[in-house]
């Protein structure tokens, strides 16, 4: 019998959450799943193929933050399938959503899930520990569903076809009154956020006295500056260009990792990069092993000749 599992689609980051269909997969196979998806909002065109069925809330009492009523959808759904996992974005609402619904199904949460294997034929759930220095491996001895929050950027979902998904409208039983009212919305102001650059030019303790020389970089290259996280607890970086297992999962399409010696913490958040290029003083570095080009020597050095010869380059 197939696996099912609930898939909640964050209405405001509905791609990261479509990301965990991936999460899925590597729990239970390409073929030994099903995935429901609840959502508050239409689901957008290029997710056709993805779920095989999808709960449309559709009391219009219900809203995208109404946190009280889509856990009351949760529960309810929970006991209508039986589900065998709950699968829910580690978005600022998934977040708060995530204990409230672990609570209410009476199941533990393993919050902020960053990779999925498997333990003498269980499901093991890793997330960062103690500030992110070591890896936890979690694997659930009670009854499902495994009930668990997904760091975005973590998985990213191929492309699925062959499915057609099933609408299915649904209202809960159960509408309470959300303690929450909105009053205003402002637009937020936008920020810019190394998941989205394809170029990270990323500096570690090497270039700890230099980290300012990597903006000039970063321009001439069109990319973004992110920081290991030994640069930031010096100071030098902010927390929210943080590369790592305690800051983010991220996905470049080039990654320039400039005096970065690869713990484990920092490569886990480097695991959907597509190339990487590592300049280290110390070529037995542990990022020297994952990266596809090495460069032995000074990164300060190589900033200052790269920007050089960029710049060079772009006069003539």
């Amino acid at each position: 019998m197939k696996k099912r599992a609930l898939i909640y689609i964050d209405a405001e980051a509905i791609e990261d959450s479509i990301d965990l269909i991936e999460a899925v997969e590597q729990m239970y196979g390409r073929n030994g799943y099903e995935a429901y998806g609840l959502c508050v909002k239409d689901l957008p065109e290029d997710t056709a193929g993805a779920l095989d069925y999808w709960f449309h809330l559709e009391d219009e009492r219900i809203t995208h933050y109404d946190i009280l009523n889509i856990t009351n959808s949760i529960e309810e759904l929970q006991k209508r399938y039986s589900f065998d996992a709950v699968l829910i974005p580690a978005t600022t609402f998934g977040r708060m959503l995530a204990p409230r619904a672990a609570m209410r199904l009476h199941v533990g949460l393993v919050a902020d899930v960053t990779a999925i294997r498997h333990r003498n034929g269980r499901v093991e759930m890793v997330r960062p520990a103690f500030s992110g220095r070591i890896l936890a491996g979690i694997v659930n001895q009670g009854d499902p569903p495994l009930m668990m929050s997904i760091r975005q950027r973590t998985f990213s979902r191929k492309e699925f076809t062959g499915k057609t998904t099933h609408r299915i409208g649904f209202t809960p039983k159960r509408i309470d009154k959300p303690g929450v009212k909105l009053i205003e919305c402002r637009p937020k102001t936008e920020t810019e956020d190394i998941r989205e650059s394809e170029v990270l030019i990323s500096g570690g303790g090497g270039v700890l006295r230099h980290f300012d020389r990597l903006e000039a970089l970063a321009r001439e290259l069109r990319g973004m500056v992110s920081a290991s996280r030994k640069v930031v607890d010096s100071g030098r970086a902010p927390r929210h260009i943080q590369v790592g297992q305690s800051g983010k999962t991220v996905s470049p399409k080039l990654y320039l990792a400039l005096g970065i010696s690869g713990s484990i913490q920092h490569v886990v958040g480097l695991k959907n990069a597509e190339y990487i290029i590592s300049v280290n003083s110390d070529r037995h570095a542990p990022i020297c092993s994952l990266s596809d080009i090495v460069l032995e020597g000074d990164a300060r050095e190589f900033i200052d000749r790269l920007l050089e010869k960029l710049r060079n380059g772009r006069a003539d």
